[in-house]
């Protein structure tokens, strides 16, 4: 007997959670986090909404496993930026940094890199996760105490990307030798110079 091509939207299975990530990664990627709902993304999934609340809770969870990074950085840099003044954030970002990616997700984290220097779209997607994790919770953090935050975590994001590129992927010496200390004392003065220095010559705000 032939059988019946289902219509409607499905109940789980074991390929729903698989096809809800698919859809997301392809929506965030098109249109950016800010603009897609989840029930966007249960449609282009084919699936109830509920079922993407089920396997993921909340959609900063559902775009986290999107984008395949094994933690959320926003509590990380909130706790960091929270517990001192805006002079010396740089070198507790560092000391946050190293040992986050000197930890048990070290591999992953590489692949997420190596995969969104190679692949636009990753690359476009690791970009939101910088924007909406990172840049929202300095904005958020330091908002009363700090301008024109875009700009200056765009400097910080060239910073720390180039410390990743440099330190972890091509190992240069003696970028990669350096202890989590070492790094905060020479890193951090230049993180917090990106935190004070005028930048309303950069500005592009109308």
């Amino acid at each position: 007997m032939a059988r019946t091509k289902r219509t409607g939207r499905r109940s789980g299975n074991p390929d729903t959670r698989s096809e809800i990530l698919s859809a997301a990664r392809r929506l965030f990627a098109d249109e950016g986090f800010e603009s897609v709902s989840m029930r966007r993304i249960a449609g282009e999934a084919g699936v109830d909404p509920s079922l993407i609340h089920h396997y993921f809770g909340s959609k900063d969870e559902l775009f986290m496993a999107a984008i395949e990074i094994p933690f959320d950085p926003a509590p990380e840099v909130e706790a960091v930026l929270k517990s001192g003044d805006v002079d010396g954030a740089g070198g507790r970002l560092m000391h946050a940094f190293v040992a986050i990616w000197d930890g048990p997700h070290h591999e992953k984290l590489l692949a997420v890199v190596r995969t969104s220097l190679s692949k636009p779209a990753m690359a476009f997607v690791l970009r939101q996760l910088f924007e909406h994790r990172i840049v929202k919770t300095v904005e958020s953090t330091l908002g009363g105490q700090v301008d024109h935050i875009p700009i200056r975590a765009n400097f910080i994001a060239s910073q720390i990307f180039g410390l990743v590129v440099t330190r972890y992927i091509l190992k240069l010496e003696p970028m990669a030798s350096l202890s989590e200390a070492e790094l905060a004392e020479t890193v951090g003065p230049t993180i917090d110079r990106y935190l004070t220095m005028p930048v309303e010559h950069l500005s592009r705000e109308s």
